[in-house]
Formats: structure tokens, C-alpha cells, sequence
């Protein structure tokens, strides 16, 4: 069965929420958005559709929640009452119903015994499961930035997500990898249900991108920017059918889109998999 093509996801961490950037993402063909309760200080869904509330139904809209304001700034809960209330708040600010909330980043609030971590995580995973069945949002999933402690936690107790988001590209490392997979595996989710997100590890810019050249992973390497190189191969590194990137210029949006052209080498990024898993079993030994 042939993978689903390639999605680019505009995401809205750190962004300045500015109308162009949404119309020049429409004008790309890009129509999958991603923000988060927390972006923003708080306040991206208000800023959305203050900004681009006529824009909004031109997306599929996905939305985060998890962290919450608190006394020092900022504070991460899994209290199910509080996110099903998140997920109302949500479609209330964005004046729409979201089409996707992810249970954002559950590691930082799961503590204890793996008895508690996983009925903290069944409890969590089953208000977003009922603020669906309500209506209030159209699917849900699990975004997590490290998902290695997950999937032990996992069995019939915890519902299943629609949808997964994980990090993805040259710089995530086995633990993740293999956990992203066990955790694909354990909730039976198609190609298509998986996303990728910092796919540049945080920055086009950070020093890694000048040291190494990630079109060695494309078999048309040539015709490409190092930056669209290491955007297109982290679609295979884990296998993601979407990627969420960040950026607040339309320009960086369509160079992006111009990488999903470029065809990964699958024996050149299953090698590198393979030095991954090897030098993680040497570090362990």
C-alpha cells in the first residue's frame, strides 16, 4: 500500500501570528495549521481569530492542550477536568470546533509508579476521548517531544489516539525512533496518522546544519538546498505522513514545499537508522 503523499503543517510556535503568513501558506496549497493553548503567551487562539477568523474554515485545524497559566508562568497538568474545560475554551477562542487536539507533551506530568503514571495517562486520554464524542473537537492524539517513557504505559486501559506527533528528522536519536514506532505499533495507527515535527532540531541556523549535508540522503541531492534536504528526509526518520515546521516568512514555506519533490534514498536513510540503534547499543553496553 502506497504512503499517503507528503503534508506540510504551518505550526505557530513561536510565530508572530501574522494574516500573511496564512495566506501565503493558502497560496502554496498548504491548508493544515497547528497551534498549541499555550502558544503565544496564552493567547493564539484569540490572536487567530481576531487575525484570520475568515481564514480559519480554509484549514484543517489542529490544537494542543496540556499546559496551563500558572503561579511561575507556566505549569503542565494531565487533570482531566481541566483539559476537557482546555478543549471547550479552545473551540470557544477560535470561534470553530477544532479538527484535531493533541494531548500535549503527557511525559511532564506522569510521575511515580507505572501503575500511576498509567492511570494518570488512561484518565487523561479518556477526557479528550469524551470532549470528541461531544463534539467539541473532531479527533484527538498525543503530541510528545519525548515519548520514551509512553510505551510502556500503554494497554487496553488507555484509548487509543487518532493521531500521533512526534520529533522527527537527522537529529532525533534511536530512544525516540524506537519509541515513536512501539508506539505506532501499540495503537494500530496508519501511515497517515503520524506527524513529524522539528524537523530542523529548533533552527535552520543551528551550527549542525553547516557541518554536515543531508542531501547524501536524497537520490537528487543535487537539486536541492541542504535546508529542503533535512525537511524532506525527516519524513523517514521515524515514517511520518505530515510535518508540522515553523517559520514566519511564506518564502521559507515554499522552499519547504519545494523539498517534497525530492526522493529519499531509503537505503541511505536505513543505514543511518541502523549507526543510530548501533551506537546507542555501544553507549548501553
Amino acid at each position: 500500500m502506497r504512503d499517503p503523499d507528503p503534508r506540510v503543517v504551518l505550526g505557530l510556535h513561536r510565530s508572530r501570528h501574522e494574516r500573511r503568513l496564512l495566506t501565503g501558506a493558502l497560496d502554496l496549497g498548504i491548508t493544515a495549521l497547528d497551534t498549541s493553548t499555550n502558544y503565544l503567551g496564552f493567547r493564539s487562539h484569540e490572536v487567530l481569530a481576531r487575525v484570520a477568523g475568515d481564514l480559519l474554515p480554509k484549514f484543517t485545524l489542529s490544537t494542543k492542550v496540556g499546559y496551563f497559566p500558572g503561579t511561575d508562568g507556566v505549569e503542565h497538568s494531565l487533570d482531566p477536568v481541566r483539559l476537557h474545560a482546555a478543549v471547550e475554551q479552545s473551540a470557544r477562542d477560535l470561534g470553530r470546533e477544532p479538527d484535531l487536539v493533541f494531548l500535549h507533551n503527557p511525559e511532564h506530568s506522569l510521575a511515580g509508579t507505572t501503575v500511576q503514571s498509567r492511570e494518570a495517562l488512561s484518565e487523561a486520554c479518556a477526557a479528550l476521548d469524551g470532549a470528541t464524542a461531544g463534539g467539541l473537537c473532531g479527533a484527538w492524539g498525543i503530541a510528545t517531544w519525548d515519548p520514551t517513557s509512553l510505551p510502556p504505559l500503554v494497554d487496553t486501559s488507555v484509548p487509543p489516539p487518532s493521531a500521533l506527533m512526534v520529533r522527527a528528522g537527522l537529529l532525533v536519536g534511536a530512544r525516540t525512533l524506537d519509541a515513536a514506532e512501539a508506539l505506532t505499533e501499540a495503537w494500530g495507527l496508519g501511515a497517515g496518522a503520524v506527524w513529524g515535527m522539528s524537523p530542523f532540531g529548533g533552527s535552520t541556523r543551528a551550527p549542525v546544519w553547516a557541518r554536515v549535508d543531508p542531501r547524501a540522503f536524497l537520490r537528487d541531492g543535487g537539486r536541492y538546498s541542504h535546508t529542503q534536504a533535512a525537511f524532506r528526509v525527516a519524513y523517514r526518520i521515524p515514517n511520518v505522513s505530515a510535518v508540522a515546521v515553523g517559520t514566519d516568512e511564506p518564502a521559507h514555506l515554499g522552499e519547504l514545499v519545494g523539498a517534497l519533490a525530492a526522493e529519499p534514498d531509503e537505503r541511505a536513510v536505513g543505514e543511518y537508522r541502523n549507526l543510530l540503534r548501533d551506537r546507542l547499543r555501544a553507549q548501553s553496553a
